[in-house]
C-alpha cells in the first residue's frame, strides 16, 4: 500500500526540528531510522500531514566520552554503536545486544534512540538500556530535561518523550571491567523477541559484586529482574547459585500470551534465560 500524501522537512538542528514539531502539531510524525514509521505510513495506519526527517542533524549522531558516561546520539544507528569501541569497553552488553537486533541491514538503518522511542516491549534495546542504568536526555520547548531507564518506559509503546519533545542523547554510566551477556529466545531469525534476558555482572575476588538483571516482553515495558540481582550479589557465580538465583526471575511479571508462548511458557524461559545470561556474563 502507498503511504498518504505528507510534506517533508529535514531540519539541521535540533531547535529547528522542535520548531517544526511545534508547528506541526498532532499532524507531525518524527522519523530517525524509519523501521517503526514506515511500515505504519504504509499501512496507512497513521497519516501524518508532516515528516520531521532528523537524518541530517549533526549533533544528534555518534557516540563520546562524557567523564564517568558514554554519551550516546539518538540517531546513532546500532551498527555504528556495536562497533564503537567506547562501547565495546565501557558497555559491552549493550554492543552485544545490538548485534542481535535485526540483520545487518536493520542494523546500519535503524537507530538507537527510534528503538527507545518506539517503547516496544518486545524490542531489545530498552531492555539493555534498562540493564545499564541508562538516562535519556530529552529536549523539549522548555529546555532539556533528564530521564532514566526506570521512568522512560511508561506503558506499551509508550516512552516519556511528550509531543512536543525529542530524544536527543542517551547516557550509560560506564560499566568498565563488568561481563555482559543478551539471551535472546526466538523462533525464527530476526523475529522480535519471545522472551530475552540482559546480564551484566562484575565479578571481584570470586564473588559477584555487582550485577543487573533486565528482562524482554515480560510486561508492557522492559522490566528489571530485581530480587535477582539481589540474590546474586556476594555470592560465587556457580551455576549452583546462579540457578537459584534465577529462579526468582519471573517474579512479578505479566508477559502476554499469544501464538508465540502463553504467559506461563515465557515465565519459564525467563528463568532459563537468566540462568544463562548470568553464567555468560559472569564467564563461567
Amino acid at each position: 500500500m502507498i503511504p498518504s500524501q505528507f510534506d517533508y522537512v529535514a531540519p539541521q538542528t535540533v531547535e529547528e526540528a522542535l520548531a517544526a514539531l511545534a508547528a506541526g502539531g498532532d499532524d507531525a510524525k518524527v522519523l530517525a531510522g524509519g523501521h517503526s514509521l514506515l511500515p505504519i505510513l504504509r499501512l496507512r495506519m497513521n497519516t501524518p500531514e508532516q515528516i520531521i526527517d532528523l537524518g541530517r542533524i549533526e549533533a544528534l549522531r555518534g557516540v563520546a566520552e562524557e567523564g564517568d558516561a558514554v554519551v550516546i546520539g539518538a540517531t546513532a544507528t546500532h551498527d555504528e554503536v556495536m562497533r564503537h569501541p567506547l562501547v565495546k569497553e565501557h558497555a559491552g552488553l549493550l554492543s552485544q545486544t545490538l548485534g542481535q537486533v535485526g540483520d545487518p541491514q536493520v542494523r546500519h538503518r535503524g537507530t538507537v534512540g527510534g528503538a527507545l522511542v518506539h517503547a516496544d516491549p518486545a524490542g531489545d534495546v530498552g531492555t539493555a538500556a534498562l540493564a545499564l542504568d541508562a538516562e535519556m536526555v530529552i529536549a523539549g520547548p522548555s529546555g532539556s530535561r533528564t530521564v532514566t531507564a526506570q521512568d522512560f518506559f511508561v506503558g506499551l509503546f509508550e516512552s516519556a518523550v511528550g509531543e512536543d519533545e525529542l530524544l536527543v542523547q542517551i547516557r550509560i554510566p560506564k560499566h568498565t571491567g563488568w561481563g555482559g551477556h543478551y539471551e535472546k529466545f526466538i523462533r525464527t531469525a530476526q523475529q522480535w523477541s519471545i522472551v530475552a534476558v540482559a546480564a551484566t555482572v562484575r565479578v571481584d575476588a570470586g564473588s559477584i559484586a555487582d550485577a543487573r538483571v533486565a528482562l524482554t516482553n515480560m510486561g508492557a515495558t522492559p522490566l528489571r529482574a530485581r530480587s535477582v540481582e539481589q540474590a546474586l550479589i556476594g555470592q560465587p557465580p556457580s551455576p549452583e547459585v546462579v540457578r537459584a538465583a534465577a529462579a526468582a526471575a519471573a517474579e512479578g511479571t505479566a508477559p502476554p500470551s499469544d501464538l508465540n508462548g502463553q504467559a506461563d511458557y515465557r515465565q519459564h524461559l525467563a528463568g532459563v534465560l537468566t540462568r544463562r545470561a548470568v553464567l555468560a556474563a559472569a564467564g563461567v
